[in-house]
């Protein structure tokens, strides 16, 4: 019988497996599906890719799969009778251009921005927000990186791109739509303190006008405006939509969402329907994911850093969809409720667009001084959300206090440790009485044989006279778990840790340890296989794992001795492929665990095993003498 020591140990590793083998079905098989089918799916483009024929802008037609409808014809939100277009939904207005990013933009008529966060240039086409890089973030933490390209034009494979327009009945006349070219009637250059105008106008004379600002960071605000000049009253419904040709490189990992998203607040009916979230695959799948009209919430794309999100001011109808006539692309979009404008008036429309990275303080700072409906949510905190943004916000203090990513993460192993020290110092207290009764437990084993149902009384009887739990051992183990996920998916998902430097060699927490024992961590010229990434992190953790285990006495039971030997190693090559963040924080959290056990069994009067563990098992074994 396995005494209860060795259960809980056995448990530990029990629990540390099924965290790999969740790392293994969640991350590492889906990640190697989703490289398949993105090969597949770029071959299949590669082929198929075609310019398609174009549409003129019009108040019922639709182009480029940017109108935001039902699927069949149906009415405008706010039940005003005005027919919404058709479901049929046709390519975009240009194909790919084969021409560098600079080649495309000069094509097109633009009013530059930039701000201290962004640069880029608007498409006087559409007034559409489709050039757009982030000053403060590169590809790679090299000097002199590229900078992030967020938003692209249509004529590039990589389109990525938001825009505004209406929708109208047909005593309205045409209305701004993705071909509308529009006018720039005050301002030249979209900065902090300078926002632009721009102006167009239709035969039946309506005059829109667009006013454009953008703050220090990520949001843009459009506000339009519309003046009836005509003899009748006009409906009019303003729409916005993001639209992302091709299919993106994404993680491929369940623990972060890269795709769609949105809240959608409560519907007329008071039904809540709130987050959602749909991957590119999902919404191939379904095609079209429809909602009914909701009073608040937004929507848009996100990667795993950067996201655009659309932001409409009162009621609208959101939408997710993927075309896949032409060039396959994605689109997440929205139909506000009707507005009406009497001969001689002006109606007025305020909506506003994100587009940038997902830094905490600024997606927090935006929900809080807007009000908006759970914006914070743009970052996936995850289904633990009370824990991981709880986590994050420790880590980021302590950042703050220490100057180090790094640093805040041994320093809340060490909070963490404090916290649950009267839980732990409790399990390992039971841990050591119960080594301290090894002796009994031996004699209760001998004395009851192979008769199992008396061992177990006879033991019970014992832990029960001792006040021993034999399970308050598992706790630690226990307790680590949800620390371990929450921490995990914290440096996994967070801006804040991307190319957050530690000390030497590690100058990206988010990334795994780019040294390797097989090139002798870069002393021999040569780079190793993915698979032999075994950096210095991760073997410090696997030596520190093998001392904490050896910290209890040597099975009996070769099998048994066999994991207890191997274990370590087993988890090196497994966890090698984990943020560094993360492997630092399991390296050191072992060694704390080491000094806490061996405290506690000293003060119990309770041998440590770790040092006779280690001289039995590096001792030379005394062969036989020859017969």
């Amino acid at each position: 019988m396995m005494d209860g020591n060795n259960k809980n140990t056995f448990l530990a590793i029990g629990l540390s497996i099924l965290v790999i083998v969740i790392w293994q079905f969640f991350y590492i098989n889906p990640k190697l599906e989703d490289e398949r089918q993105a090969a597949e799916l770029a071959a299949e483009q590669s082929l198929t890719q075609q310019q398609v024929g174009q549409t003129g802008g019009s108040t019922t037609a639709t182009q480029n799969g940017n109108i935001p409808t039902n699927t069949n014809t149906g009415e405008t939100p706010g039940g005003n009778g005005a027919n919404v277009p058709g479901t049929q939904v046709q390519q975009g207005s240009t194909a790919v251009s084969g021409g560098s990013r600079e080649n495309v933009l000069a094509k097109s008529t633009r009013i530059q921005l930039e701000t201290d966060s962004l640069v880029g240039s608007i498409n006087l086409k559409g007034a559409r927000i489709d050039d757009l890089k982030l000053k403060n973030y590169r590809e790679t933490i090299q000097e002199g990186s590229p900078l992030i390209v967020l938003l692209s034009p249509s004529e590039m494979t990589n389109a990525f791109f938001a825009e505004f327009g209406w929708v109208a009945g047909t005593n309205a006349g045409g209305v701004p739509g993705p071909e509308t070219v529009w006018k720039a009637k005050t301002g030249s250059k979209l900065t902090v303190d300078s926002p632009i105008t721009l102006s167009w106008a239709n035969d039946k004379g309506l005059t829109f006008l667009r006013t454009i600002s953008l703050d220090d960071n990520y949001m843009f605000t459009l506000t339009d405006e519309v003046k009836n000049s005509s003899s009748a009253s006009v409906s009019l419904s303003p729409y916005g939509r993001i639209a992302r040709f091709g299919t993106p490189d994404v993680q491929g990992i369940y623990v972060l969402h890269e795709g769609l998203i949105g809240i959608f607040g409560e519907t007329a009916d008071g039904e809540e329907q709130g987050l959602q979230e749909y991957t590119y695959s999902e919404i191939e799948d379904d095609k079209q994911l429809l909602s009914d009209t909701v009073k608040t919430g937004w929507l848009g794309i996100t990667d795993k850093y950067w996201a655009a999100a659309l932001l409409p001011s009162g009621e609208f109808k959101p939408r997710f969809s993927y075309f896949s006539d032409g060039r396959a692309r994605y689109q997440t979009d929205f139909l506000s409720k009707a507005i009406e404008i009497a001969p001689g008036a002006t109606g007025s429309v305020e909506q506003r667009l994100f587009a940038g990275a997902k830094k905490v303080d600024i997606v927090d700072g935006y929900n809080d001084s807007m009000k908006l409906d759970r914006f914070d949510r743009l970052i996936d905190w995850g289904w633990f959300y009370f824990i991981t943004k709880p986590m994050f916000t420790l880590l980021s203090y302590l950042n703050h206090f220490l100057g180090n990513f790094g640093l805040a993460i041994l320093a809340t192993t060490v909070i963490v440790k404090a916290i649950f020290f009267p839980l732990a110092n409790m399990s390992y207290a039971s841990m050591a009485k119960m080594k301290k009764l090894q002796p009994e437990m031996a004699e209760i084993k001998e004395r009851h044989g192979d008769d199992k149902a008396k061992q177990q009384q006879a033991m019970m009887a014992l832990y029960k006279k001792e006040k021993i739990n034999p399970a308050a051992g598992c706790w630690p183990v226990l307790i680590q778990i949800p620390v371990f996920f929450s921490l995990y998916k914290v440096i996994y998902i967070t801006l804040e840790m991307r190319h957050a430097p530690f000390f030497g060699w590690i100058q990206d927490l988010a990334a795994p340890d780019p040294t390797s024992l097989f090139n002798l961590f870069g002393l021999l010229p040569f780079d190793v296989p993915s698979f032999m990434m075994i950096g210095v992190w991760p073997l410090l953790m696997g030596i520190t794992m093998f001392l904490q285990m050896r910290m209890n006495p040597t099975p009996p039971d070769p099998t048994q001795q066999m994991i207890f030997t191997w274990m370590p190693v087993m988890f090196t090559f497994m966890l090698a492929s984990f943020p560094a963040g993360l492997v630092i924080y399991w390296a050191w959290n072992n060694s704390l665990s080491i000094v806490q056990q061996g405290l506690i069994m000293r003060r119990h009067g309770v041998k440590v095993e770790l040092f006779d563990n280690l001289k039995t098992l590096f001792s030379r074994k005394k062969t036989e003498p020859p017969k």
